[in-house]
């Protein structure tokens, strides 16, 4: 049965994906790695005022192409600060319930900002190299494709195996160059920039029983966002424990 499943996350990799749709222009294509990656989630919020550091921390990983596909970042804006005298317009409510749900997941009470999350575990080694990132196997396989129809909208296409049938896939959609001119709260008075900030998160995701996922999606970008700054990830997490088998990033192009 091992053997069965490597061989299908091999033909995940090595298929075409198959194609209806109609782009504006050539799509983008990415093919996750024989390693896992590191998914890093980032739960933070403007109306804290520890978090800026590690928002910057987070932003370094665009000018590190060393990390690029090994590492997969995004940052998740948690609401529970909103009352707390700023209102931070990236939050939902949805982020601080995957942060809930990630903590009990893991058996643990931690939930705070700034709070990193490797691969589905409390990571409080912000400040030091993700070393580690090719060590272990991928528990799951994605392919990914990106591009933008006439109508101006994303429109995501993936095939994902996964070595196991108990698994969510999860899709974020996030947005870089974002800046905020914060005027009340711990942070009043300053300019917070922000990247892989997470705008849309659709989810979770039920493969098939062989552990396969044709995934479809089309995205309608807000008003003034620019696609260049836009970019998706796909992850693989395990449903008991938490645990990201997979995670691959794709820059909108």
């Amino acid at each position: 049965m091992k053997a069965c499943r490597a061989v299908c996350l091999l033909i995940v990799c090595l298929s075409p994906m198959p194609s209806a749709e109609v782009f504006a222009a050539p799509a983008c294509v990415a093919q996750s790695r024989a390693q896992r990656a590191v998914l890093l989630e980032l739960y933070t919020s403007e109306g804290c005022d520890s978090c800026p550091p590690a928002d910057r921390r987070l932003s370094q990983f665009k000018s590190q192409p060393a990390y690029a596909g090994r590492v997969v970042p995004l940052a998740f804006h948690v609401d529970y600060w909103d009352r707390l005298g700023w209102v931070d317009r990236f939050a939902s409510p949805l982020h601080t319930e995957r942060q809930q749900t990630m903590a009990g997941l893991a058996k643990s009470r931690l939930v705070y900002t700034p709070q990193f999350l490797r691969n589905g575990r409390d990571w409080r080694s912000a400040g030091s190299p993700l070393d580690g990132a090719d060590e272990t196997r991928p528990g799951a396989s994605i392919a990914l494709e990106l591009g933008v129809n006439p109508e101006g909208q994303l429109v995501v296409r993936g095939e994902i195996s996964a070595a196991q049938a108990a698994v969510d896939v999860w899709l974020a959609l996030y947005q870089n160059n974002l800046e905020s001119q914060v005027r009340a709260g711990e942070n009043a008075g300053k300019t917070l920039r922000h990247d892989y900030v997470v705008r849309r998160l659709i989810g979770p995701l039920t493969p098939s029983r062989e552990g396969r996922l044709s995934l479809r999606q089309k995205i309608a970008p807000e008003a003034g966002w620019k696609p260049a700054d836009l970019g998706v990830v796909v992850f693989v997490q395990d449903r008991a424990t938490g645990e990201i088998l997979q995670a691959l990033q794709r820059q909108a192009c």
